[in-house]
């Protein structure tokens, strides 16, 4: 059976990581953790990352050139709007319409991501998503961006990964902006993450020009059976949608209220805790009908784990290989969820040079992704929906915390002069997509 004929194949970017251009938008929390002394490696910031705002046309030329269907982006909410409500930009409106009538006019899909973590640092100092009106805030935006793109745009994600900008950003502080806060100030900013999510949902639903399909962009935390029994499956299974995670982390918390409208008992109690009142109108907001799910898959780990880890296969990020994730998420996913799956990033950080003859030759990228790739072709042929894949990423970008120096990219980009080369890994995809993944 494999992929079927309408088969989304794309490649997904973020807008702090690759658009640089920062003197013509608003500062967001990535810009003010950048200048925290030690927070991102060699001390390297967003202000020019891959210059995609001057650049974006050349980058538009070559997803053409590779065959790319669909374009992932997000859009700077500070670059829209520089205090994130209130007052528009009318310079970032010019860049993101330019954008879209050029992938228009090239046969490229743009599927737009509302929020993929560049809050806005004037609302954060109003206390970002701890503020109950941070889910207004976010609607007011999202209706700004409805006005403005929806007449080009149908296809939206609302959040991306949610459990970490809020985890990673305001419960272990090792993503902006940085924040140690208490378990209970952590669950509140989760919660009112959510109720953005969904009140995005009802905004695009009242506003859209054309008829929207919307979707959502979790991790997707991915638990592997350990073996071929049911029984390993079921644990796997149970594993993967456990309740409450002291670490934030796990899809009861962040996928089960927007797919099935409601909390699991165990998180309920945490925060019954303290105090914090969950009514039946919030989970009606949360749960608002989407259309699709999309999940970010990049490792997997076995249920139950029965050897300890010794020289395993892993990329340069320190991730391991898992191409098995690509076939047990989307299942688990499915049966769960019952709804279109698709995924919104895949890929792997890899040590990409350039060759003397100015090649960048990278086969173990490509032989991640056509381990993984295969494993999510086994799950479309056992009848799981899978509707679209967008490797991560179009170029190599800044990688948050880590700076320039993990190379995720299909494009291989020499900072200091902003020059693009094509990956070998990049043409293999393209050769992929015009099969349709037939020649796996």
């Amino acid at each position: 059976m494999g992929f079927s004929e309408d088969f989304v194949w794309g490649a997904a970017t973020a807008s702090f990581q690759i658009e640089g251009g920062a003197d013509e938008r608003g500062e967001s929390v990535w810009d003010m953790f950048c200048r925290r002394s030690g927070a991102v490696a060699f001390g390297q910031d967003g202000k020019t990352a891959c210059d995609h705002y001057h650049r974006f046309r050349e980058d538009v030329k070559i997803m053409k050139e590779l065959g790319i269907k669909a374009y992932r982006f997000s859009v700077s909410w500070p670059r829209i709007m520089p205090d994130g409500v209130g007052s528009i930009n009318q310079k970032g409106v010019d860049f993101y319409n330019a954008l879209i009538d050029e992938l228009v006019k090239n046969g490229i899909t743009p599927y737009m991501t509302l929020f993929h973590w560049d809050y806005p640092l004037a609302l954060h100092r109003k206390g970002g998503w701890l503020n109950p009106d941070s889910p207004v805030w976010f609607g007011e935006y999202t209706k700004v961006l409805m006005d403005l793109f929806s007449d080009r745009v149908r296809h939206f994600f609302t959040l991306n990964e949610t459990l970490c900008f809020i985890g990673l950003g305001y419960g272990t502080g090792v993503h902006a902006p940085g924040l140690k806060l208490s378990e209970e100030e952590v669950l509140l900013a989760g919660h009112n993450a959510l109720k953005a999510h969904g009140t995005a949902v009802r905004t695009i639903r009242k506003y859209a020009k054309c008829e929207p399909v919307i979707g959502y962009a979790p991790v997707g935390e991915v638990k592997i059976p350990s073996d071929d029994s049911k029984e390993a499956e079921k644990a796997a299974y149970n594993e993967m949608f456990r309740a409450y995670d002291p670490h934030y982390w796990g899809n009861a918390m962040w996928i089960d209220p927007v797919m099935l409208g409601k909390y699991d008992d165990e998180i309920l109690g945490a925060f019954e805790r303290f105090g914090i009142n969950i009514t039946d109108e919030d989970m009606k907001l949360i749960s608002e009908p989407i259309d699709f799910l999309g999940v970010n898959i990049y490792v997997g780990s076995k249920v139950p784990e029965t050897a300890p880890k010794v020289g395993f296969d892993q990329t340069s990020i320190g991730w391991e290989m898992s191409p098995e994730a690509l076939y047990w998420g989307p299942k688990f996913y499915y049966e769960r969820y019952k709804k279109p799956i698709y995924i919104t990033e895949n890929g792997m950080a890899n040590v990409d040079v350039v060759s003397e003859d100015g090649k960048v030759r990278d086969p173990q990228r490509t032989e991640f992704l056509r381990r993984y790739i295969k494993c999510l072709k086994k799950a479309a042929d056992e009848g799981v929906r899978a509707d679209g894949y967008f490797q991560w990423s179009l170029t190599d970008n800044f990688e948050w915390a880590e700076g320039y120096q993990k190379r995720f990219g299909m494009v291989y980009i020499d900072y200091p002069t902003q020059k693009r080369i094509i990956k070998e890994s990049a043409f293999w995809y393209r050769d992929l997509i015009e099969t349709n993944g037939e020649n796996l």
